[in-house]
């Protein structure tokens, strides 16, 4: 199918990594054929440290890698807890190194990323069980790592911005850390594939039909995608109970499968008294920021810098 891409972006397609999910193992390696897209990252202003955090109860330790803004005076600052993106099946911290780097010198602000472990070989839940573990030491620890423990936000893109909209219900329900904020980044939602954009964007660039079908069928296990025993913190585009969560930014893009269901989340969250503040980009496919040098790439990413400040800085 043709689709009425923005020409800068479009122009970038041949030249981004393949996307099939069906080959796993080269997928996994795909950090190194992100690197033309990135460059060498800028390191300056930002000291970054790895390090491992308990996991949950039976589980290995949980990488976290902790980027804290160089010469900040004045007390304890906010924290930005990221969550990867890859269709719970690939990614890792360095895929939003650059990014978790920019998060932190831009705003001056402690930014967390954290390993979690990956389907089909963790299913659900392990990989929000160790964002959720992860996210609770490092708050946990803000006296040692000068974080305000009131001021802390989510941040996903992908599956990472489904993961962090579940992670949001999870601090709700168990009384987890305090949230101020949630930015979810086309986010991964609904495991039913129902709606209109992912039953008619099959080819698309970034991510299509055939892509999501695997990814939730290896985060949930075979035979269980669109039942009626899926929990909400699995697919939160399931939850009729979204109230009392933090307020959210939510992108989408035009041409991206998971488009609607990014939309119907936005507007769940406004039924449910949480503001939302939901922005569409037009002419964009899923991951399409990857083309950084376009207009609306750039436009982009100078809006998530303006809504994490607004929400963190005031």
């Amino acid at each position: 199918m043709a689709y009425a891409l923005d020409p800068e972006v479009a122009a970038a397609v041949a030249r981004m990594p393949g996307t099939p999910l069906t080959d796993l193992v080269a997928m996994r390696g795909m950090e190194s054929r992100l690197a033309e897209f990135f460059g060498e990252p800028d390191t300056s202003g930002v000291d970054v440290l790895d390090t491992t955090v308990p996991g949950p109860e039976g589980a290995p330790d949980i990488p976290v890698r902790l980027y804290t803004p160089q010469g900040v005076e004045g007390g304890p600052v906010p924290l930005v807890f990221n969550v990867h993106g890859g269709g719970f099946v690939i990614g890792s911290i360095e895929l939003d190194h650059p990014g978790c780097l920019e998060i932190c010198r831009e705003l001056g602000v402690v930014v967390a990323s954290v390993e979690y472990r990956l389907a089909p070989e963790n299913p659900y839940p392990a990989g929000l069980e160790d964002c959720y573990a992860a996210l609770t030491a490092v708050v946990a620890a803000s006296g040692k790592l000068g974080i305000d423990p009131d001021r802390v936000a989510l941040h996903g893109a992908s599956a990472g911005g489904g993961l962090a909209a579940a992670l949001a219900l999870l601090c709700r329900d168990r009384g987890g850390p305090r949230l101020c904020f949630q930015y979810l980044g086309i986010p991964e939602l609904d495991d039913r594939l129902g709606t209109p954009s992912m039953v008619a964007f099959t080819d698309t660039p970034g991510w299509n039909r055939p892509n999501a079908e695997i990814s939730w069928d290896a985060y949930l296990g075979p035979g269980r995608r669109g039942g009626d025993d899926v929990p909400v913190y699995a697919a939160p585009a399931r939850a009729t109970d979204l109230t009392g969560l933090p307020p959210a930014y939510i992108s989408v893009m035009q041409f991206d499968p998971l488009r609607d269901e990014g939309i119907a989340y936005a507007q769940a969250l406004l039924a449910a008294g949480v503001n939302v503040e939901l922005h569409l980009f037009p002419g964009t496919f899923h991951a399409s920021r990857l083309a950084r040098h376009a207009e609306v790439s750039r436009r982009e990413g100078a809006e998530e810098i303006a809504v994490l400040r607004r929400a963190l800085l005031g």
